[in-house]
């Protein structure tokens, strides 16, 4: 990805993640005021749409989860085959250390998670909980100190956290699914051969493509498979270029007609602005009213806190700092090994896909589950975030010192 359009990226994702930290924090006030029925009533009320004989009832929380969400894997997906063909995942002298950490930082929460709940065969289903990265989040962590963190650490954090969203995709795929349909899976499959069929005769405008996903959508969600992964599909259809652009105006106008790249410019600021921080407002919040000791305590909560704050500093700090010393992955540029630490610390904010997972993995279940899980998010993500915060400062400062000498010289 060109060095401009990357910091675009970076720059929204960060003002995206700050705008995250205030609608979870109006969902906390709001679940632990007066409005907190009124709230409950608006989550749970159902809203229908009827055509024929296809209906789709669902409570409003539900056509978050489901349908907006959805939009949002449609833009992870849409970053994901961008950065694999012409970004940071392309090259694979830069793909090691993300994927490195991405893969230690995905294992190591879940282990401590599972470890946590041996024995509980429901609190076990949110295994995957403590293993995701909110992108958004921990890149406003970063964007904090501006240009004290080099470009390069903010491209290893994004290169990582994009990586980890797709492994959260492929386990909602494997292990987030109920029973399924196959008539509404043959439905989706003649959906998946059309946007093919699309790619195939070089069709470039992308509402052909979200109509054929409007109805891929419909049948994975009838299906059993979670819908979310409608908006991935589609994704990986759509072109990054067009070949008559390279045909007959050469590379740099090709650049500028590319439909992935136009739709992800499009979804960034309604995704990062407003899907996002409504997803958090109707999934953060949590009453804390009747909170014990014991509730604090219990293995469920503590799996998931001490998963992504432990788990995700171990999993993604430790591999890293060993492939270094032992010359088989190279430092991001102008970065030392405690700001990478402080970043392996950001990585456990897990907040918007932590609370996606356990939503799945508790669903229909005593909500119980829910508050441990909601619980357990919270004060995982904060410890990383405060504690992130905190190495990062002091990694700055050594920074900034070691610079100021430099130059009395």
């Amino acid at each position: 990805m060109p060095i401009n359009a990357l910091q675009r990226f970076i720059k929204l994702e960060a003002a995206a993640g700050i705008l995250l930290f205030l609608a979870a924090a109006a969902s906390m006030i709001v679940a632990n005021s007066s409005l907190a029925g009124f709230m409950s009533g608006v989550l749970d009320a159902r809203a229908a749409v009827i055509i024929g004989a296809l209906s789709i009832d669902k409570s409003v929380l539900l056509w978050i989860n489901d349908g907006l969400m959805a939009v949002f894997f449609l833009l992870v997906g849409l970053e994901l085959k961008r950065e694999v063909l012409e970004g940071q995942l392309s090259d694979r002298s830069q793909l090691a250390l993300p994927v490195v950490g991405a893969l230690g930082g995905f294992m190591v929460p879940a282990l401590i998670f599972t470890l946590f709940n041996l024995g509980d065969a429901t609190a076990l289903k949110g295994w995957a909980i403590p293993s995701a990265t909110d992108i958004a989040f921990a890149l406003g962590v970063l964007s904090l100190f501006g240009s004290r963190i080099p470009l390069s650490v903010k491209v290893f954090l994004a290169s990582l956290a994009i990586i980890d969203d797709l492994a959260a995709i492929v386990v909602i795929a494997l292990f987030y699914t109920s029973d399924l349909s196959l008539v509404a899976l043959g439905v989706a499959a003649v959906g998946i051969v059309g946007l093919v069929a699309l790619n195939v005769f070089n069709v470039t405008r992308t509402a052909a493509y979200i109509l054929i996903g409007v109805v891929i959508w419909i049948a994975v969600l009838k299906s059993g498979i979670h819908a979310t992964l409608a908006g991935v599909i589609v994704a990986l259809a759509i072109p990054l270029t067009s070949k008559s652009s390279s045909q007959t105006a050469g590379v740099r106008a090709e650049r500028k007609d590319s439909p992935l790249r136009s739709l992800e410019h499009a979804l960034h600021p309604w995704v990062g602005y407003g899907i996002l921080p409504l997803f958090a407002f109707a999934n953060a919040g949590v009453s804390l009213e009747g909170i014990t000791w014991e509730m604090l305590m219990n293995p469920l909560t503590l799996g998931i806190a001490v998963g992504l704050f432990l788990g995700k500093q171990v999993g993604v700090f430790i591999p890293i700092w060993l492939g270094v010393k032992a010359r088989l992955l190279s430092m991001p540029d102008k970065s030392t090994m405690l700001m990478l630490y402080g970043t392996a610390l950001v990585t456990g904010i897990g907040f918007t896909m932590s609370f996606f997972i356990g939503s799945l993995a508790y669903e229909n279940l005593d909500q119980s589950f829910a508050n441990s899980m909601k619980l357990g998010v919270l004060g995982g993500s904060m410890l990383s975030l405060i504690f992130g915060i905190l190495v990062l400062w002091i990694s700055t400062r050594k920074v900034t010192a070691q610079a100021t000498d430099a130059r009395k010289y």
